[in-house]
């Protein structure tokens, strides 16, 4: 259970830093921003993985900017196509 509550709350925080790193506005609600930021996690991490860099001794810098570049990869695919989609309701 913690672990989900763990992946969300990261989810989060890489999807909020991805929609601040974006210029103008990125009109998704929270819970997409949470999604996507998590998915960005997750394929910084497989990239990661691929790369061989995703367990270092210290701290992951390499990993950890490759989870914040496919968060914003993601908020920025996914943001204009939301707006659109969204626009007319």
């Amino acid at each position: 259970m913690f672990q989900l509550l763990w992946i969300l709350l990261i989810g989060f925080v890489l999807g909020v830093l991805a929609k601040l790193i974006l210029r103008g506005p990125q009109s998704i609600p929270w819970w997409l921003t949470m999604l996507l930021g998590a998915a960005g996690a997750w394929l910084g991490n497989a990239a990661a993985g691929w790369i061989g860099v995703r367990h270092t001794s210290g701290v992951d810098w390499i990993r950890h900017l490759l989870q914040i570049g496919f968060a914003v990869a993601l908020v920025a695919f996914v943001a204009p196509a939301w707006g659109r989609s969204h626009q007319n309701r």
